[in-house]
């Protein structure tokens, strides 16, 4: 599906002028029908028959899981899954009419959420029927006491290289990360935050990455910044956007105060076509809030820079906007002595010009003795 959405997306590119907006709507049109005919061929492929067999080992694969306040709504996603499969399976055994027909693009229409659907939350599905993983013995007591210690020590040196991190069934985060001592790295796993003061502890150490796989807890889907966010397959047309380039450009070529005035309060416009301060100012806050929902102590750190980084932006936003308020009424313009450098370019040669004649190659055999 991501191959198939990336390819509509350039061809849609080509129906859109240079700021985004669609302006051959009727070519837009037949690349989404395209994009959506490919989609339902591809799941008559690899899902219409295993749809079904897929969620009931995914709800048994959660029946088995410990209670957690998400479960509930992994029960709910199954069902919407299911729900959608059933509508994409009717779709491809009961077609509504002939291929570019409007009951076919009205059918079209209304299958593709569930299409986006599928490639958005089919993988929860995936990773729940694969939570039947019984993960290895942990260390003892006494172990895990040991090897924290070390791990500690290795923090505090800068030793300790955290590989990547995951949520168990029971809800502990876990890490993987090399701890390194006298010149050799082992890899170990801990339960916790890391960068917690206290709470956190090492469970195990291992040969290698994929022996800590085997051992460890499977990771079990990850959440997501806006539970009711709009599908990456089904987003909205983007809004009109001046990039920066253009915007230096137009500063470059300007000639009076007013253009390069202009040319500022696009780049600090709000609204709906804002401009690119505005747009970086929504990001950072953006970040910021992805990083608070982590719900580790590192990311309440680094959430509260993004945040203030944003506050400094909000600011430097308005300055710059009054800064080009400012300059566009000194109404002012570039003094003449600024006159432009002509191009350098070669004098051509006269046409009687006799080309310069080329060395002539030596005759001369050299005798062998």
């Amino acid at each position: 599906m991501a191959v198939i959405d990336r390819e509509s997306e350039t061809a849609l590119d080509a129906t859109r002028d240079r700021y985004g907006r669609t302006v051959h709507h009727a070519a837009a049109a037949a690349v989404r029908a395209r994009r959506t005919q490919a989609a339902l061929a591809t799941y008559a492929i690899h899902l219409a028959e295993h749809g079904q067999q897929l969620l009931t080992a995914a709800r048994s694969g959660l029946d088995r899981l410990p209670p957690a306040p998400h479960t509930e709504a992994w029960h709910d996603l199954l069902d919407t899954l299911a729900a959608s499969h059933t509508e994409i399976t009717h779709a491809l055994t009961h077609p509504a009419g002939p291929v570019g027909s409007a009951e076919q693009r009205k059918q079209h229409a209304a299958v593709w959420p569930h299409l986006a659907f599928w490639a958005d939350y089919g993988s929860i599905a995936a990773d729940l029927a694969d939570q039947h993983h019984q993960p290895g013995p942990e260390l003892s007591a006494e172990d895990k006491r040991r090897w924290t210690d070390l791990a500690r020590a290795a923090r505090r040196r800068g030793e300790l290289e955290p590989i990547e991190s995951w949520y168990a069934a029971d809800g502990r985060l876990i890490t993987l990360a090399y701890l390194v001592q006298d010149d050799t790295s082992t890899v170990i796993a801990l339960a916790g935050d890391l960068d917690a003061v206290a709470g956190w502890e090492v469970i195990g150490h291992y040969d290698d990455e994929l022996a800590a796989g085997r051992a460890l807890p499977r990771a079990v889907p990850p959440g997501v910044l806006r539970p009711d966010a709009p599908s990456r397959f089904n987003r909205a047309e983007p809004t009109p956007e001046r990039p920066v380039q253009e915007l230096l450009q137009d500063v470059v070529e300007a000639r009076t105060a007013g253009e390069v005035s202009e040319a500022l309060l696009a780049a600090a416009q709000p609204g709906y076509d804002a401009g690119p301060l505005i747009r970086l100012e929504r990001l950072l806050d953006t970040a910021a809030r992805f990083s608070y929902a982590l719900d580790t102590v590192r990311g309440q750190q680094i959430g509260a820079r993004l945040a203030t980084l944003g506050r400094q932006l909000a600011f430097l936003t308005q300055e710059v906007h009054d800064a080009a308020e400012d300059l566009g009424a000194t109404v002012g313009v570039l003094p003449p002595h600024r006159t432009p450098a002509p191009p350098r370019t070669r004098p051509r040669p006269a046409v009687s010009t006799t080309p310069p004649t080329s060395p002539a190659r030596s005759t001369v055999t050299t005798r062998r003795v």
